[in-house]
């Protein structure tokens, strides 16, 4: 794999990792009353875009997320670390494609503001017209499958420390960051995967109600949480669970070896 395509892969890992760790700071300060508030990806930008220099600020982490999206559309078409095609490997590739589209549409919301076209983005989004009746029935009821699978793969991650196998973990002689990457990878991947759960049941119920005429979001997800006993812990706790999984972005973009 060629030295460029290495930095364009590290560079998205930066500002994905920036990403989750604005995230969950922004709610673990929500959760405890101390400000901030609860933040999925989008609001993210939008407290980017009201710090001084916001618009420079939106600009490096846009680009930062191209590279991102580009680093991930390269493995969906290209296979660079030789995932391979078979059952698993289409899983797999498939994945990279839905993050792909995901940090597609944030990149764009983010030059979007800096022009001054990108509206304020709420707990949650309208569902297309197609998607009401019977056809959005299916497809929320996929879509809940589909995140679900998502949070058990995070779990599963985690319990396994296949996560790991990303670096090359013997060559790093300081056990400070060794514990560094092993800890928070752990806690980001519990995190991710307490969201991918909630996000999937909320799919599902809507499926069930025949309720598919909003689609939930990461907000909604912490809305949830808080609502829910030992609520304001629960959150706090998942929120810390993003900024570990931001940490381990950055570890990534430092430490990640690339196959072949």
């Amino acid at each position: 794999m060629n030295s460029k395509l290495k930095k364009i892969a590290r560079t998205g890992y930066v500002a994905k990792g920036s990403v989750y760790a604005i995230t969950g700071i922004l709610t673990f300060l929500a959760a405890f009353n101390m400000g901030g508030q609860k933040a999925g990806k989008f609001q993210a930008l939008e407290f980017l875009e009201k710090q001084s220099f916001g618009n420079a600020i939106l600009i490096v982490m846009g680009i930062g997320l191209l590279c991102y999206v580009i680093w991930r559309a390269i493995q969906v078409f290209q296979d660079p670390e030789n995932i391979g095609s078979d059952k698993k490997g289409k899983v797999k590739r498939a994945a990279f494609g839905v993050s792909a589209l995901i940090y597609l549409a944030l990149a764009v919301s983010a030059f979007m503001k800096v022009i001054n076209a990108g509206g304020s983005s709420g707990s949650g989004s309208q569902s297309p017209d197609f998607m009401t009746g019977q056809v959005g029935v299916f497809i929320f009821a996929a879509i809940g499958i589909a995140v679900i699978g998502a949070g058990i793969n995070q779990i599963k991650k985690a319990y396994t420390k296949s996560f790991l196998s990303k670096f090359d973990y013997k060559s790093i002689s300081e056990e400070k960051r060794r514990k560094t990457i092993k800890n928070t990878g752990l806690m980001g991947l519990i995190a991710r995967g307490v969201i991918f759960f909630i996000l999937g049941y909320f799919f599902i119920r809507a499926a069930i109600e025949s309720n598919t005429s909003e689609i939930k979001s990461t907000t909604d997800a912490f809305s949830f949480l808080q609502d829910s006993s030992y609520g304001q812990y629960l959150l706090g706790a998942v929120a810390a669970g993003l900024v570990c999984y931001g940490i381990y972005m950055f570890m990534m973009a430092k430490y990640r070896k690339f196959k072949a």
